[in-house]
């Protein structure tokens, strides 16, 4: 057996999953899932367009920066970017979306799955009126599923341990990178104008 196609393959090859592991994915956020959210600085958001193109997006501030409105409602800021808009476009194509909480040091996750919908609504918006950087839109999660997720990926990666940071200067800057990628099709100057190009966006926009 090689390609594993079906549902009944894969069932032959993993077997069923632990009665815990089904049980425990609640169709709404309960206290300790509101209290993950709040201790959250990290988080990434799953989507994909309506021919199933999918995308992941990385979302960080200070913890708590995505809001619980209700038990069954969260409040993901978007604050000024590339404009790419990659996971706004996937959404007004396909509402559903995936998420991933990461709070420092904790090795377990919550995950997230729900349904998503793009807002500026004043009175929404209102809620982020607290942060430097306002954001332009907010994004309404609507949560159909929420579990935290076991922490064997965490520990077994060492993702908080400071005996495991590499050391940033084993790979090029941003800039040089970018230049590397873009040089046959855009013309960004020299290395160090696009390090300080990046740098000032990021300040800019952080």
């Amino acid at each position: 057996m090689t390609k594993i196609d079906t549902h009944e393959k894969l069932r032959e090859i993993y077997g069923m999953p632990m009665e815990l592991a089904v049980s425990k994915a609640l169709p709404k956020l309960d206290p300790h899932c509101r209290h993950f959210i709040e201790l959250t600085p990290f988080a990434v958001i799953s989507s994909a367009d309506a021919k199933g193109n999918a995308d992941v997006s990385p979302r960080g501030d200070g913890p708590g920066f995505i809001k619980v409105l209700d038990d069954n409602t969260l409040l993901m800021p978007d604050r000024p970017g590339n404009n790419r808009v990659d996971t706004l476009s996937n959404i007004i194509e396909n509402p559903k979306v995936g998420m991933l909480f990461f709070v420092p040091g904790f090795n377990d996750t919550l995950r997230v799955n729900g349904q998503a919908e793009i807002h500026n609504d004043p009175e929404l918006l209102a809620h982020f009126a607290d942060t430097p950087k306002p954001p332009i839109t907010v994004i309404r999660i609507r949560v159909e599923e929420a579990f935290l997720h076991c922490a064997k990926s965490l520990m077994r990666s060492k993702l908080w341990s400071i005996d495991s940071q590499v050391d940033r200067k084993v790979m090029p800057t941003l800039g040089k990178i970018i230049k590397d990628q873009t040089a046959a099709n855009f013309d960004v100057g020299t290395q160090e104008d696009a390090d300080k190009y990046f740098a000032q966006s990021i300040a800019e926009r952080g």
